[in-house]
């Protein structure tokens, strides 16, 4: 038994929950929100900030810089100079922002598809078009189609990717070589990349990630990295999100854009709920490492013996997981709203990840286990009345 109870179950209904705001039969596992509280060391920080009673304008403070330079150094073995780091108020807020500063409308950006569906948004809403480069999925497992890559990279119209690491939905670390050969292929066509590495703390128990920026000279040089604690602690309604930037001169042109937009400032509470994440959540972590990893194995082993038309796809990363359905002969979004219908359970369509997500359903089990097999049961349920 260990020191933190992830087994308790939090009554989320009526609280103004994005992922609860269901029906009263439903359970909810789309959105990537976890059910857990968070650790017992970010509760008391933000207590200790709420009892001051003053909740007036608020800087980060060396505190902040040196809670994500250790963490990342520590936990990463990557360090990061102080005048690399910005604060946000979150990773898209931040991908957004920069889309529009680095591109002008109707220019390309590349992203690697299935992937988290607001990158779409960040693209679409700034004038830009997508430029899908899909990854290679061959006996379930998933791989970066090199020579599209590079096809894409040429075009003269597309300066900016967006990449994935790791890559959700598909629960994929990239390796260091695949990381360098990005990195190579967007110095060669002159492309900026952003690196949405929101999801690396959240690995499997013994692997790591492996830092974009941490490569080589090349891939520090041309990228622009959003890091933050707020999937990994369960805190992302607090707002709170970092930049990393080496190159002094794309630096300059984040830092403009992010205070352009005005998603620069902290709320009251979000440098204070970073440095506790950081500063004292290592062990909590470990814990829900733990906890996530063995529910993952547990829908994996369950579809495996009961579903045998489904297939889930084997991850390192995330508690996301990417359940192939194409044996069944109907789009994820309709089979997603069978589901939901029949049985209440609410799971993502792929289609919202790309047009190759069109044969899969994406899963969040960072929930109790309870949850998790009341989720199972449904899925068994709906899938075998098909």
């Amino acid at each position: 038994m260990g020191k933190y109870n992830f087994d308790e179950i939090v009554n989320r209904r009526g609280t103004d929950s994005i992922k609860w705001d269901v029906a009263d039969n439903e359970l909810p596992m789309w959105v990537a929100d976890m059910d857990f509280q968070t650790a017992p060391e970010i509760i008391d920080a933000l207590i200790k900030r709420a009892k001051e009673g003053v909740f007036g304008y608020t800087d980060v403070n060396d505190e902040w810089y040196d809670a994500y330079i250790n963490w990342w150094k520590n936990r990463h073995g990557f360090e990061m100079n102080r005048e690399w780091l910005m604060f946000c108020t979150g990773v898209i807020p931040a991908i957004s922002s920069t889309v529009r500063k680095l591109t002008t409308p109707n220019e390309k950006v590349i992203i690697q598809t299935p992937v988290y569906n607001i990158f779409f948004n960040s693209i679409l809403n700034n004038g830009c078009q997508v430029l899908e480069s899909p990854l290679h999925y061959e006996d379930g497992i998933y791989s970066i189609d090199f020579n599209d890559l590079e096809e894409k990279m040429s075009d003269p119209q597309a300066s900016l990717m967006i990449l994935c690491n790791p890559h959700n939905p598909v629960s994929k670390i990239w390796s260091k070589e695949e990381l360098a050969k990005i990195g190579e292929l967007a110095k060669k066509h002159g492309v900026t990349i952003i690196s949405d590495e929101i999801h690396c703390d959240l690995t499997m128990p013994g692997k790591d990630y492996i830092p974009f920026a941490s490569v080589s000279e090349t891939c520090k040089d041309i990228s622009i990295t959003c890091i933050a604690p707020t999937k990994t602690f369960s805190i992302p309604g607090i707002q709170t999100a970092a930049i990393s930037v080496p190159n002094k001169f794309l630096r300059h042109k984040v830092w403009r854009s992010i205070n352009t937009d005005e998603v620069a400032e902290p709320n009251v509470f979000a440098a204070h709920a970073a440095i506790a994440a950081f500063n004292y959540g290592k062990d909590w972590l470990d814990e829900l490492r733990e906890y996530i990893f063995l529910n993952r194995k547990l829908v994996e082993d369950f579809i495996d013996q009961n579903l045998p038309s489904l297939h889930v796809v084997r991850g390192d990363a995330t508690y996301l997981l990417w359940i192939d359905v194409s044996k069944l002969g109907i789009s994820s979004d309709k089979l997603a709203a069978i589901i939901r219908k029949e049985t209440g359970l609410y799971l993502s369509s792929g289609t919202v990840y790309g047009d190759c997500g069109k044969d899969f359903l994406r899963m969040n089990v960072a929930c109790t286990k309870a949850n998790l097999e009341d989720g199972l049961s449904r899925l068994k349920k709906a899938i075998d009345s098909l």
